[in-house]
């Protein structure tokens, strides 16, 4: 009997020794899903591994090549029988990017012709609005017109002026809300400008400045902007049929102000030696295929930091303010906001005083410029505060690789062992 109390009250004092340790507590405050670039810092050490066990078991079949995302279910077992903590980690081995900063000039075409806005058709003096009417909206865009394919405001206007003279019934393939529909209208005579009308205003094409984030060297894939590219009339995310990016010259400056934000002043280059296709233009930023020459500080690709990695305080953020030159600023992460799959996933401040002095803080045409920290590409700016230039937001580079594709197609190498401690990866 005194030996069981005996061993009842080393056990507990082995359980409340083992609760008070580090390690153990960092186990029991992991959340049920979390990411990672390594795995391994997972494993106990010392006397630990009598009494704490480790079960890793892959979510899919381990191989020894696979994509660079691996989800697994961890296990943790005192004594190797009580379980005490069950979580899932998402692996991220370590991938190296090149870092941007470049000005890039971005034109891109729609998919088909964005409604941008509507208007008035003026016969025998009073006014109608024949595609109003016909429940045609502002942000929807127009693929085809009685069976043929639009891709200018210039094919528009002729076909809608044909069908008129015709008196045919003009049928519509319009996209809205990413749906496919079809739309029924008459087209009307409009006395001020001669022609068959349906009353739309139409555009084609945005053209602007950004910046390059980074360039897969592997792949050639490229990632910019950090955020998507919306119509400016209408607000609504521009569907890409076809796009460029070149290399910009920067040259001017307008200076943000409470309230304002300012803008980089530039210009497509001429004879650039950078172009890319432009294939996605997604929330978190534009992605494609990079070509030609592209210069940068960073002699050689560096390591992504990943989420997890990341922390407040010091940082840097690579942009051009005058001509092509890459320079660098200091910035500060104030906060990390982990859950959100946007582009506002870090609050960043301006703390250089080079910059403040030249733009103010965070301008138009900055968005997309890398931010590094501890020699980790992390993330890239993505906006400013209306009321506050110096404050913005940063988007994770994680989500923009995700969006990108790279993601799907790196390739990791896997090499896995046993030991009494339990099962584990390295990377």
């Amino acid at each position: 009997m005194k030996l069981r109390r005996i061993s009842v009250i080393v056990g507990l004092l082995v359980c409340t020794m083992l609760y008070a340790h580090p390690f153990i507590r960092q186990v029991i405050n992991l959340p049920t899903h979390s990411e990672n670039t390594k795995i391994s810092y997972l494993k106990p050490s010392g006397l630990l591994t009598k009494f704490i066990s480790v079960d890793l078991v892959p979510e899919t079949d381990l191989v020894l090549s696979q994509t660079l995302k691996q989800d697994f279910q961890v296990s943790y077992k005192l004594f190797g029988i009580f379980p005490f903590k069950n979580t899932r980690i998402e692996v991220l081995p370590s991938i190296k990017l090149l870092p941007g900063g470049q000005s890039i000039g971005v034109s891109l075409q729609t998919q088909g012709v964005m409604i941008v806005g509507q208007a008035s058709v003026n016969k025998n003096g009073s006014k109608t609005f024949p595609a109003k009417e016909a429940g045609i909206e502002t942000g929807d865009s127009i693929l085809k017109i009685n069976g043929k394919e639009v891709h200018t405001d210039q094919d528009v206007a002729h076909l809608v002026n044909e069908a008129g003279k015709n008196q045919q019934t003009i049928t519509l393939h319009i996209k809205h809300q990413n749906q496919i529909i079809e739309k029924s209208v008459q087209a009307v005579y409009c006395d001020e400008s001669k022609r068959y009308r349906i009353g739309l205003f139409v555009r084609n094409e945005a053209t602007g400045v950004g910046t390059l984030t980074f360039i897969d060297p592997i792949t050639k894939k490229y990632g910019a902007l950090g955020h998507v590219i919306n119509d400016l009339d209408t607000n609504q995310r521009i569907e890409v049929s076809q796009g460029l990016i070149t290399n910009s010259t920067i040259y001017g400056i307008e200076k943000s102000t409470r309230g304002h934000p300012g803008e980089k002043q530039g210009t497509f280059s001429n004879n650039s030696k950078l172009t890319g296709n432009i294939e996605k233009n997604t929330p978190v930023g534009i992605f494609g295929q990079i070509n030609g020459e592209v210069s940068s500080l960073f002699k050689e690709p560096i390591e992504v930091g990943w989420a997890s990695e990341i922390k407040e305080g010091p940082a840097k953020i690579y942009t051009v303010l005058h001509g092509e030159q890459i320079q660098d600023f200091d910035v500060k992460i104030e906060r990390i906001i982990p859950n959100r799959t946007d582009s506002k996933n870090m609050i960043i401040s301006i703390v250089d005083p080079k910059l403040i002095e030249i733009t103010g803080g965070i301008i138009q045409g900055m968005s997309g410029s890398p931010i590094i920290q501890n020699g980790k590409i992390i993330g890239a700016v993505t906006h400013v505060f209306i009321n506050d230039s110096q404050r913005g937001y940063g988007v994770f580079i994680q989500n923009m690789l995700k969006e990108s594709g790279i993601l799907e197609k790196k390739e990791a190498k896997v090499s896995s062992y046993k030991n009494g401690a339990g099962f584990f990866l390295l990377f």
